[in-house]
């Protein structure tokens, strides 16, 4: 029960190699592109940097270091709206084409000879996150556990739900290597003595080459899931390859798991081993409005204008509209002046004559229960949905919308146009940050 059934709208790049676009002229860095606290700035305008350099400092227990993903000057900083609505603190770095890395950077032979504490530390350091959207930072899952739990399990998520985007099955297939690399490291760094790489079953390539990769290793095994939405839920991945339940408001460590995506674990690999921070994402570019769909290799911090222009060789048509991430989770945008961020999967672009780019108009709920049936977290969307509109926070909580994971599956199936996901997003916005005076299960003070 729950969940639904979606076209996944991959053929457009699903079979395209990572191409590498040049740097741009500038990169502007969110000094809070993590879940926590923004990063602190260590350099000023004026003073240069290397590629790779440390620019921000983690601050307080959940946060993440910030690192320059051109070589250059500082120019400035602003603060500007990102993709998903929030403003935040940017630093603006002028490149200067040399590309000329941070001389602290120095790779190691073999990243499994370090002890469980040394790998936190370089996850911490090099500024990794989870780069499946979520974007906690890494070394905080890895962190011993106050309770005492002990984590028997790491999961990789290679599911890639989200129609069009493409960026996690590349991975997986170009570099498979790094993938089960970084899941090792985090093995050790969890003191856990199972690896699950968790693959749907519309990937059968990448399926079959980690199941060759990976038959020597007792320790590591493929796990096939059926193909639906939203199969690449953290809750909802875990059930389907342990069949754990993690109670509601808990975390996966609750029972003994911790989930990573695919895209992280590559980074892990190249941050242990090769000392290397997180500068560069690869990315899906799709949709009907631009001339080269593709999955590209991008520095964090560049514009999405310059990710059209140089990756997708620019519009084939203008946009009607741009989605940063994919049509059930991501976040519409009214223009192209948007930097690639760590979370960053995918920028979609429509044209008028795509249906994705028409928004047809919201009618009266005509009580069809179609959301109820398809949500995967077993609320009732509509019933949320019109406490939102009416302010009625108490209904709302007493309706679980904390426990809404916002993966559009309600939105998808309504037939009367309800941008429910949409209401539901704003209504936790609101409690989480007003609090509804502070009295209830989901406040963040």
């Amino acid at each position: 029960m729950g969940g639904t059934h979606i076209d996944a709208a991959k053929n457009l790049t699903a079979e395209l190699p990572i191409e590498a676009i040049p740097a741009p002229e500038k990169v502007v860095l969110p000094l809070s592109m993590h879940i926590g606290a923004p990063a602190k700035p260590l350099v000023q305008p004026g003073e240069k940097v290397y590629l790779g350099q440390k620019i921000a400092e983690a601050q307080g227990a959940v946060s993440s270091n910030i690192h320059a993903s051109v070589s250059g000057m500082v120019v400035g900083s602003e603060r500007r709206f990102l993709p998903n609505g929030t403003v935040a603190a940017c630093m603006v770095i002028k490149n200067d084409g040399q590309d000329t890395l941070d001389p602290t950077i120095t790779p190691r032979e073999s990243g499994l000879v370090l002890p469980p504490d040394e790998i936190r530390q370089l996850l911490a350091e090099k500024g990794i996150v989870g780069m499946g959207g979520a974007t906690f930072p890494t070394h905080v899952k890895y962190a011993p556990q106050s309770s005492g739990r002990i984590i028997d399990t790491v999961i990789l998520n290679g599911i890639e739900c989200e129609p069009f985007i493409t960026a996690d099955y590349r991975i997986l297939i170009e570099h498979a290597d790094e993938v089960i690399r970084g899941l090792k490291y985090f093995l050790k760094a969890s003191l856990a003595n199972k690896g699950i790489i968790a693959i749907e079953d519309n990937k059968p390539r990448a399926i079959e080459l980690f199941n060759q990769l990976t038959a020597d290793d007792p320790n590591i095994s493929v796990v096939v899931c059926p193909e639906k939405y939203p199969q690449g839920s953290e809750r909802h991945l875990i059930y389907a390859v342990t069949g754990r339940v993690v109670p509601e408001r808990a975390l996966p460590s609750a029972v003994g798991v911790i989930v990573d995506n695919v895209a992280t674990a590559m980074q892990a690999a190249l941050a242990v081993k090769d000392d290397l921070p997180c500068y560069e994402r690869i990315v899906t570019v799709s949709g009907n409005a631009v001339h080269k769909p593709g999955n590209y290799r991008v520095r964090i911090g560049t514009l999405y204008s310059h990710l059209v222009e140089q990756g997708a060789q620019g519009l084939k048509n203008a946009p009607a509209r741009i989605i940063s991430g994919g049509p059930m989770m991501g976040f519409s945008l009214h223009s192209l002046d948007f930097p690639v961020l760590k979370g960053t999967g995918g920028l979609l672009l429509f044209d008028h004559q795509s249906e994705l780019a028409k928004l047809p108009p919201e009618n009266p709920c005509v009580r069809c229960g179609k959301c109820v049936d398809t949500c995967p977290m077993f609320l009732e969307p509509t019933q949320l949905f019109k406490a939102v509109k009416r302010r009625d926070w108490p209904t709302a909580l007493a309706g679980h919308v904390g426990t809404c994971i916002e993966c559009g599956s309600c939105a998808y199936n309504c037939p009367a146009n309800i941008p429910l996901v949409q209401y539901i997003r704003m209504g936790k916005q609101f409690i989480l940050t007003d609090g509804f005076g502070g009295h209830n299960p989901y406040y963040k003070k």
